[in-house]
Order: structure tokens, then sequence, then C-alpha cells
């Protein structure tokens, strides 16, 4: 529809981000190296973190080679004072920080379930998927506070929703997208925003024979459609992702805060607040608790 008469047409949204700088934690391989290089491709600073040094050393070189600028952090962003590191080294290096994501995590042991994985796997399931966005929204989120602005993006999965198995990794995801909820809500006064995106692409996590013998089983066992089935086997380049990240890093989303979002391929989705169907209601300073009976009645 043509603007009204007299009515100034809509300023674009503003995409520009050099200048800018980002702290990425699982920054060297998959959605995490995707992500970094199209944040330094729009002119952005980068602490590229990794639990590999060798890696970590690759991808701060190839940003350089490209005529970006990276420092890198080696450790673990799950573990007490990593995220804190590279928080610090981004003032340090660059004197600012406007942006931080978390894109780091392991795969679930193969053939995990509830009943199978020990203690220690979930735990570090947990420390890798949770902490870790936990401990990067903390480091940052108090640098974005005190200036009022910035923008941070977590990693959620699709398998937070049960459809992929497992045990630890979508107990993880799905604190990922709490935590995100919550934060977003707590910050969002300060100028803070918080999202979340659960990604599909290809990476080291969805590919090789445990991965594809993991979808398989799930599909003979009717949890997953042939759509899904398909979808999982054949992802797309993380490149296809990267794009909402860097999206959702800029000014052009300073209205998005406290949303999960999924993207895989061409595809792009927004997962609506969750909301109780209404089942029955009565008040309770009048009646007594339900029966077993009456909520056999209601729920069955």
């Amino acid at each position: 529809m043509d603007d009204e008469p007299g009515t100034a047409p809509a300023a674009p949204p503003d995409l520009s981000l050099s200048g800018r700088v980002a702290v990425v934690a699982g920054a060297t391989r998959g959605i995490g190296l995707a992500v970094s290089y199209a944040l330094s491709g729009r002119g952005v600073s980068i602490v590229v973190n990794g639990r590999d040094p060798v890696a970590v050393d690759e991808t701060v070189t190839e940003i350089r080679g490209g005529g970006g600028y990276a420092v890198g952090v080696v450790g673990s962003a799950g573990d007490d004072g990593v995220a804190q590191k590279m928080v610090d080294t981004a003032l340090e290096e660059f004197g600012a920080l406007d942006i931080a994501v978390n894109c780091a995590g392991i795969a679930e042991p193969p053939g995990s379930t509830v009943l199978s994985i020990t203690a220690d796997e979930f735990r570090s399931q947990v420390d890798a998927h949770l902490m870790s966005a936990f401990h990067l929204m903390q480091a940052a989120g108090r640098v974005f506070v005190e200036q009022a602005t910035g923008s941070i993006v977590l990693t959620g999965s699709a398998a937070s929703l049960g459809m992929f198995g497992g045990s630890g990794y979508p107990a993880a995801k799905g604190g990922v997208n709490a935590l995100a909820l919550a934060g977003g809500a707590d910050l969002a006064d300060h100028g803070v925003r918080v999202n979340v995106v659960m990604p599909g692409a290809k990476s080291r996590l969805s590919t090789g024979d445990d991965y594809v013998a993991h979808i398989e089983n799930l599909h003979r066992r009717g949890i997953l459609d042939d759509f899904t089935r398909d979808a999982a086997l054949d992802p797309a380049p993380p490149e296809y992702v990267a794009a909402l990240y860097v999206f959702l890093a800029s000014d052009a989303a300073k209205s998005i805060t406290g949303q999960i979002y999924t993207a895989a391929g061409g595809f792009i989705g927004r997962y609506e607040p969750q909301q109780a169907s209404f089942i029955a209601y009565r008040e309770h300073q009048s009646t007594a608790p339900y029966t077993m009976m009456e909520l056999a009645d209601l729920l069955t």
C-alpha cells in the first residue's frame, strides 16, 4: 500500500553493525563459526571462544585474514570464569561490548535416554548448554545494564520439545528457553534484549552415523513423521541460520526481546508464549478439592 498523502515514507531498518563488539561462545565450529564470520563481515569485532585452542587460533586467524578484528579466549563457557574472561577481553581489547551470542554445546552420548545416561553425563549437558548460557548472560548482562543497551542471543533446540528423544540435551535446552524468557523480562527495563534461536543446521551435532541411526530410530518408533525425519537428515548449512542471529543483534531488532525463534534452511518460525488451555474452574473458597472421579471425568 502506498504511503498516505503528506506522510513521510517509513525509514529503512538500521542494519548497520560496523564498529560493534561481540563475544561468541562456541565460535569455532558449525553455527557459532558461521555467526562469527557473519558478524565480522558486517564490521563487528569478535571475541572468539572455544574449548580447542587450535580451533580458536584458526578462527581468529581466518577473521583477521579477511580484514576483520578478532581475539581468542580458550575454555568451556560452561565453566566458571570463562564467560567473564570473554567479556573482560572484549572491554580490554576493543573498549566496548554490544553483543553476546552463545552457540556453545556438546553432543549427547550416542543412544542416550533418561534410563541410560549417567549423572555425570547429564551434568555435562547442563554445563555445556544451560550453564554456558547463564554465565554469558550474567557476565555480559552486567555490562549491558550499566550502559543501558545490548543484545543477547542464546541457542536453543527443537529437542527441548521432546520430539528428538534424549535426556540431558533436551532438558538443558529447555532450560535455555526458560532462562531467556526470565532474563528477557528482568532486563527489558534496562534496554537489554534477550532472544533464543532454535536452529536446524548441518553441524557436528547433526551429522555422523550415530546421529543418522538416532533419527531413523525415532522415525521407526513413530516419534518423528516423514517430513521431520527428512529435514533432520538433510539440514541446510549453518550460514542459513546465522543471518537470524546477526539480525537479532542489530538495532533493527531493538523492539524484539523475550522471543523464541526457530530457523532451518529457508524456514523461520516463532513460538508463541505458552498458555494453559481451559479445562475446568470453580471457586476454592466455596468448594472442596476435585475428587479422583471428577478429575477422571475432566482429564480422560
